[in-house]
């Protein structure tokens, strides 16, 4: 969805009620797209159910790597280019941490979507109150959100620290 929201608003659609109207073409073109997918999975999975049930069975020391040759493949042939082959084992590595630290990955994805968005708009801030980073923090509408934001930093931040006291109160209680 997030990736759907960016590329509207990077091309200029503005999300919401009036799409149907000011694009009617993308809009019934979504639609009839979907219904076209589903008919299509619809004819190739049930005669190929059997198939999908022998894959899930092969151990997965074997699955792995064909997974891994077949997006390094797929990587390298966009572009013929062995630079994006690295771009994707880094970006599989950090996905791994961010998975083995239960990190949630919707927000990596809607940043990465939004992100130059957000810098335009930045950059545009700044050239208005030249190069002043003040003046989010005397217009009241950007400094309820600063203040939103900070409160939800700290709200993610807090009980980490409040556990942390707790277990350095308990450890100096043990000396």
């Amino acid at each position: 969805m997030a990736i759907l929201l960016g590329t509207m608003l990077i091309h200029g659609m503005q999300p919401g009620p009036m799409l149907i109207k000011d694009h009617p073409d993308l809009f019934w073109g979504a639609v009839t797209s979907m219904y076209i997918g589903n008919g299509m999975l619809l004819v190739l999975n049930l005669p190929l159910i059997g198939l999908w049930v022998k894959i899930l069975k092969i151990p997965y020391r074997f699955l792995f790597p064909l997974i891994l040759f077949f997006c390094l493949v797929g990587a390298y042939s966009l572009n013929n280019n062995p630079a994006e082959m690295v771009i994707m084992l880094m970006f599989g590595v950090v996905g791994y941490f961010l998975r083995k630290f239960n990190y949630p990955l919707a927000p990596a994805i809607l940043a990465l979507v939004l992100g130059p968005m957000l810098e335009k708009s930045l950059r545009q801030s700044l050239l208005m109150s030249s190069g002043s980073g003040w003046t989010f923090l005397t217009r009241p509408i950007s400094l309820a959100m600063v203040l939103v934001s900070v409160a939800l930093l700290l709200s993610s931040v807090m009980p980490a620290m409040k556990r942390k006291r707790e277990d350095l109160a308990k450890a100096s209680d043990e000396d």
